[in-house]
């Protein structure tokens, strides 16, 4: 009792604080021979609505407002403000009200038919309407309440409750309410008033003169005790919480800073939105928010609304589908795909709290009664297929009458991995249970086995159908966690990108290096070499990874010989696994994001892992493409991890700008370590000395402790860093953006750099017996350069840029080539001794992919869709 008799006392002493801070406001504008409240022009004819509770700031203005010009003050029941129709009669009818301040929520209460035809009709009796308390409505939806003849002065008040409520004034010009240019998205927030002062300040604390910041208020005479302080220096400026920006000496309201969230890796601003939505031609109102942290919703009135809409929403069913549909096609067009909501549900009214702003949280329970009631029904198969259609071209933002084929794969339709996450968790809600597969079965499958697998899931029995496949299996359940298991001691030879071969297990009777090579060829002069296309096969979409091949002894195994396999990712969020004697497809699996990342693999070979644009490290398993382990970093994944074949850590970067080693076995991050900007290039682990090199797009080099993640030392270079590590004993190499090519020793100092002619994005190669490197420029040339110095060997140049990293392998003589891909989607292979060319071949798309070969066979992928084999033989022999 006593401590709300002290709240009490506490929020009486702040209205007390307020009215003492108006007084002496007025006795100012009387001091200096200024009507008071000469902004509004009051009078004692005037008759002010007490729209706030004495709850709400606002009120102890209007309070004031009438008191100081000895205006009439109209005091209604809270439950009147709740009947638009009655309070609108009351207001404009019956009391004649000149002086309106309220929040453009309770105003769009009335609705557009009374706003236009009572509220600031020709003949109302409104003055001043006074909007605050909100982000006032764009410039468009106010012309579209207002009629042409209407004399009412529309002002759009800012302030904060720490400095007394009012801190920023703006009236509206006739002009801008009269223009027909829809570029205008935002009502200034005006000039500060008296004793006012007003402070943009950026991220880092720094004034703003033009551009986006942090609105701070203060002034000598603007000055209110929050909780807890006893005093507060005068000039204190205080943090309002919203984003503005400065255009043309204006103030223009962008969001609330912590109504920012992140997207696919981008930031979308709630409020910004919302006003977009609110600016639209067929939308009378719109509240924003997000669900469960993760489901962007928008509800929207409609300006063509009708109580038929009200009907629809209390029994339960969707409305509008067609308005809906319309709506979002609006935003598409002004929105990229991270800031279109994932739901949009169209309402007769918003409802609103006792100050008069929008209820968010009133919005979300009825969101989730309304998931609630979408439930499948058990055993009425016709009323599943006609939901599950429903909900298929909602998500798709389809007319509810358009035809849909039981073989539409949702990918395929215009859907999106985000799109299909939304969907898979309205399917959850209504079966009452998630699916692990279900993600998987709508993103490769069609409807009609998404159909399937959801009247399984209504049954309780898992889908068998993909299993068969071998695709897109369910992630193990705990058990077959326990019971996986590191592969028995097998020999494992990994091949990657600029040449690197990583060889496990080796026995003597295992295939040699030098076997991976090219077929037939006696010794490295070879006079001519011809390529010829294998295989290739279709991914749905450009691909960017470069292969990994995993050759395993099949010793241990029940085939005998090797096994050769190739791994690769693309933009249409699949990895394949292809034999890479036949091309056929092994296994394929349907990520959550797009892949860009080349794939590594195990010590033992088991598994697979591969990074993903949706922020995950999968962990795959070699043999059918299941789930073992699916890890989560703060954003997109695009590099290669190195794998430490002594510990089994992998050691993934991300464009959170963190490390990550990861224990697949354990299934947990042992450490993390942030490098001060995103790892887009491949970290490099280098075993004498022991250290982890990981590159970021800061422009920083580093050197941790695989164990520890402690950092060894930097090198800052100041411009991006694309290109990945790469090392030999003596000194670790890495091309620039800045068209270097530069190489340090192990303790971090720089030994030399080769300038080229254009950026380095292609990471080095090593011709270790020759104490050479390898390294691709913009400039569309190969350099073949002296490790030791950095002088120039030779060049080749070839037809484009070159943004991948050339492979060195080795003919069965020994002889060292170089295979090499340009932009221009041409496969060169060169003699790696002077960079003779010996053969070419041009694919049908540009190469960012970098080639890998194995077995007198070149694998690379192609932004035409497909990954293609090109075999490799002599066709004259020295």
């Amino acid at each position: 009792m006593a401590t709300r008799r002290l709240a009490v006392v506490h929020r009486c002493w702040r209205a007390v604080q307020l009215m003492e801070s108006l007084r002496t406001y007025c006795t100012r504008l009387e001091q200096q021979a200024l009507p008071k409240w000469s902004l509004f022009q009051m009078s004692s004819s005037d008759v002010v609505f007490l729209a706030s509770p004495l709850t709400f700031d606002p009120s102890v203005v209007d309070i004031f407002l009438a008191l100081s010009s000895g205006a009439q003050l109209l005091i209604v029941p809270s439950l009147i403000k709740k009947m638009p129709r009655r309070l609108a009669g009351l207001l404009f009818k019956e009391h004649k009200v000149t002086v309106l301040q309220v929040t453009p929520t309770l105003l769009l209460s009335f609705g557009h038919h009374t706003l236009k035809e009572e509220v600031l009709s020709p003949s109302s009796s409104l003055r001043v309407l006074a909007l605050g308390g909100e982000a006032c409505p764009p410039p468009a939806l106010l012309r579209s309440w207002k009629h042409e003849e209407n004399k009412t002065c529309i002002f759009n008040l800012y302030g904060i409750t720490e400095v007394s409520c009012w801190a920023c004034c703006y009236k509206i010009p006739e002009t801008l309410l009269r223009s027909s240019d829809l570029g205008e998205p935002s009502v200034p927030l005006g000039a500060p008033l008296m004793d006012t002062e007003v402070d943009v300040r950026d991220e880092l604390g720094r004034v703003v003169t033009e551009g986006e910041g942090q609105l701070f208020l203060g002034g000598g005479g603007r000055v209110c005790l929050l909780d807890g302080e006893g005093t507060v220096a005068s000039g204190t400026m205080r943090a309002t919480g919203d984003w503005v920006k400065i255009r043309e000496q204006q103030l223009h309201f962008q969001g609330r800073t912590d109504r920012t969230i992140k997207r696919n890796g981008k930031q979308v601003n709630l409020d910004h939105l919302q006003q977009l939505v609110l600016a639209l031609p067929r939308v009378a109102a719109c509240a924003v928010g997000l669900h469960s942290s993760s489901r962007l919703l928008a509800f929207v009135v409609s300006s063509s609304s009708s109580s038929s809409v009200r009907q629809h929403w209390e029994e339960g069913g969707g409305a509008g589908g067609d308005e809906k549909r319309r709506i979002l096609e609006q935003l598409s067009v002004l929105l990229p795909s991270h800031g279109i909501p994932d739901s949009l549900e169209l309402l007769p009214a918003l409802p609103l709290t006792p100050h008069g702003k929008v209820d968010l949280e009133a919005l979300m329970r009825s969101y989730e009664r309304q998931r609630e009631r979408l439930g499948f029904p058990r055993g009425d198969v016709h009323t599943l297929k006609q939901r599950l259609q429903a909900l298929w071209k909602d998500a798709l933002g389809l007319p509810g009458d358009a035809d849909l084929d039981e073989q539409s794969n949702f990918l395929l339709s215009g859907g999106d991995s985000l799109k299909a996450v939304r969907l898979c968790e309205d399917i959850g809600a209504a079966v009452g249970a998630p699916s692990p597969q279900l993600l998987e079965v709508l993103l490769d499958g069609t409807f009609s086995e998404l159909w399937r697998h959801v009247a399984l899931m209504l049954e309780g029995r898992p889908s068998s159908s993909h299993q068969a496949k071998k695709r897109h299996a369910d992630p193990p359940s705990a058990a077959a966690k326990r019971e996986w298991k590191p592969a028995e001691k097998r020999a494992v030879r990994v091949l990657q990108r600029a040449g690197r071969v990583t060889q496990m297990n080796m026995t003597d009777s295992s295939e040699t290096l030098e076997d991976a090579g090219l077929r037939g060829a006696e010794s490295h002069r070879a006079v001519k070499v011809e390529m010829s296309l294998s295989w290739a096969s279709d991914t749905g979409r450009c691909v960017d990874a470069s292969p990994m091949l995993l050759v395993i002894d099949g010793a241990n195994q029940s085939s005998d010989g090797c096994r050769t396999t190739v791994f690769i990712g693309s933009h249409s969020h699949r990895v394949q696994a292809l034999d890479l004697g036949t091309g056929g497809v092994l296994w394929e699996r349907v990520l959550g994001g797009r892949v860009e990342a080349s794939a590594a693999a195990s010590p033992c070979g088991s598994l697979i892992i591969v990074g993903c644009y949706d922020g995950c490290i999968y962990f795959l398993s070699a043999d059918s493409g299941e789930t073992r382990w699916t890890f989560r970093t703060g954003d997109a994944v695009k590099s290669c991890p190195a794998v430490d074949a002594v510990s089994g850590l992998v050691l993934a970067g991300s464009h959170d700008g963190n490390v990550y080693a990861l224990d697949p076995q354990a299934q947990r991050c042992v450490w993390k370590r942030h490098c001060g900007g995103a790892v887009f290039s491949s970290p490099h682990l280098h075993d004498s000395p022991r250290q982890l090199y990981v590159a970021t797009l800061a422009g920083r080099l580093l050197s941790l402790n695989p164990d520890s993640g402690d950092e060894s030392w930097s090198y800052h270079r100041g411009v991006p860093f694309f290109s990945s590590p790469n090392c030999s004993s003596s000194c670790v190499v890495i091309g620039s953006v800045d068209g270097n090519i530069c190489c340090l020793t192990h303790t971090g100092e720089l030994l030399w750099q080769f300038p080229t002619q254009g950026p380095v994005f292609s990471s080095p190669c090593f011709l270790r017996e020759q104490h050479r490197l390898l390294c691709g420029s913009h400039d569309g040339r190969l350099y073949c350069l002296s490790a030791a110095d950095g002088s120039e060997v030779w060049t080749f140049q070839t037809c484009s840029r070159v943004y991948s990293s050339p492979c060195v392998f080795h003919s069965c003589g020994g002889g060292a080539l170089v295979a090499l891909a340009s932009t221009d989607g041409t496969v060169w292979i060169l003699d790696a001794a002077n960079g003779q060319m010996l053969a070419s071949h041009a694919l049908p798309g540009e190469l960012f992919s970098s080639p890998v070969v194995c077995g007198g066979c070149v694998v690379i992928g192609c932004r035409n869709d497909y990954v293609y084999a090109l075999n490799l033989t002599n066709k004259e022999e020295t």
